[in-house]
């Protein structure tokens, strides 16, 4: 069994999905848009919504992330969740970090901890939190 986070954009999907590609290597899986949904679903999607991202699958590094444009409220809302990525090196943490802290806020500026050689916590433009680590044993 594992664990699949789904992010539901509410309406920045694609843009976010673009972000992701450049700030961690994300690779598109999947992506269906709603107007892509059967027949007799389409009676229910708003004309704005109908190039809107209905559900995507990304891969990064080992996992999967699911990502929808939900309700297309344009009022995403993350609180509460926050998702790990755990680098291989120093300098891939500080990489990491900086991609995805464009254009978004450093909750825990990145450092050397009790526990790991780098860490750090940022939430990115979207309002996704992200906690980047690379916990190799520090000498």
């Amino acid at each position: 069994m594992d664990i699949q986070p789904y992010l539901s954009f509410e309406g920045r999907c694609e843009e976010a999905i673009d972000f992701y590609k450049t700030a961690v290597g994300a690779k598109v899986e999947m992506m269906m848009r709603f107007k892509e949904a059967p027949a007799d679903q389409q009676a229910m999607i708003t004309p704005e919504a109908r190039d809107k991202v209905m559900h995507a699958a990304l891969r990064i590094g080992d996992s999967q992330v699911l990502a929808s444009d939900g309700q297309c409220t344009g009022k995403g809302s993350f609180s509460g969740i926050t998702l790990t990525l755990n680098a291989g090196s120093d300098a891939e943490a500080e990489k990491l970090f900086t991609a995805l802290g464009q254009g978004g806020q450093v909750q825990m500026p990145m450092a050397e901890t009790f526990f790991a050689s780098r860490f750090g916590i940022v939430a990115d433009k979207f309002g996704v939190g992200w906690m980047i680590i690379n916990a190799r044993p520090m000498n």
